[in-house]
């Protein structure tokens, strides 16, 4: 049964949560089930966090229009179809989670991951879970892969759900902000949101032994209110994400550590790769930069250069 809207409220919300043709819609205190006008969004679907106009449909409601966008999560949608994703709207910042153990982690998925939220301009957080896993010199792999993270004034949180290492700084990073939980599949994402905001209970998934991917039990993502002031955005583990709509001359902004050095190169079309003269190959070499960024930003740039004049 729909609930009624107090046409006060102008027939405006914010979807909280979305299926594939279905948004649930907070309108005032009351949230509504509403059907999506298929040929209004063919080019630009609504996301969680949109905030949209509503109409009456005989017994229900369906999303008319779209608000302006603050801010959005974007990336190029998964598949050889050239196009973009909204994975969130009107967000303050995302916040990065991998697994200390089980799925494992490389510094490529997590470049890959940083350098799509800061395309987007959006602040990012690092969070590491799963540190119980982390035992005896595992610990110590696990901070130093992280380390240069941290010197390029990341904030990176080390948290296990199952001792509470680490939860309370989570917690604090998450208040007065509307921030979007991102990262693969089986990191714990809904199990750090239920330990962190006890009476939540999302539903988790189990990592599979058999392929180390976790199975997807978020379906199209919801948005929650939270004690604080805050708002969560769950999204499902994303198996891939690519970049969009980012031109090779504009990714190594997208690397703060690069930025100091940006401008003091000898071409002015540099593109810090082997280029003499080079302040960022500079900076590399006298530690100032990490190796393995500097190897994402290689590989990044290239698929850059190979898909932009497709986008």
């Amino acid at each position: 049964m729909t609930t009624p809207i107090d046409p006060l409220d102008q027939l405006k919300g914010q979807i909280i949560r979305l299926y594939a043709d279905v948004a649930t819609v907070q309108v005032g205190d009351a949230p509504v089930e509403c059907a999506i006008r298929g040929k209004l969004f063919k080019a630009d679907p609504p996301a969680v966090g949109d905030y949209v106009a509503l109409e009456e449909s005989g017994e229900g409601y369906v999303i008319s229009g779209l608000l302006p966008r603050k801010s959005a999560l974007t990336r190029r949608a998964a598949g050889s179809t050239v196009k973009s994703q909204v994975l969130m709207a009107n967000i303050d910042q995302v916040m990065l989670v991998f697994a200390a153990a089980n799925p494992p982690i490389t510094p490529a998925k997590i470049d890959r991951f940083l350098v799509v939220a800061e395309a987007n301009r959006l602040q990012a957080q690092i969070i590491v879970n799963k540190m119980d896993l982390a035992v005896g010199p595992v610990e110590a792999e696990i901070r130093s892969l992280f380390r240069p993270y941290e010197q390029a004034d990341y904030e990176v949180h080390y948290a296990s759900v199952r001792t509470g290492e680490g939860l309370e700084e989570v917690r604090q990073g998450l208040v007065g902000k509307v921030s979007v939980l991102v990262g693969p599949s089986g990191v714990g994402k809904s199990s750090l949101l239920n330990a962190l905001y006890p009476g939540l209970d999302l539903k988790v998934g189990q990592v599979s032994e058999a392929y180390g991917k976790g199975r997807h039990t978020t379906v199209g993502g919801y948005l929650i209110n939270l004690p604080g002031g805050a708002q969560v955005a769950d999204t499902a583990g994303l198996r891939e994400i690519g970049l969009w709509m980012v031109p090779p001359e504009e990714l190594p902004y997208c690397f703060p550590e690069f930025q100091p050095y940006l401008g003091e190169c000898r071409f002015n079309d540099c593109a810090h790769l082997t280029e003499p003269g080079c302040a960022i190959l500079e900076a590399l070499n006298q530690g100032k930069i990490d190796l393995s960024r500097h190897e994402s930003y290689t590989k990044l740039r290239a698929e850059a250069v190979e898909t932009f004049p497709r986008w």
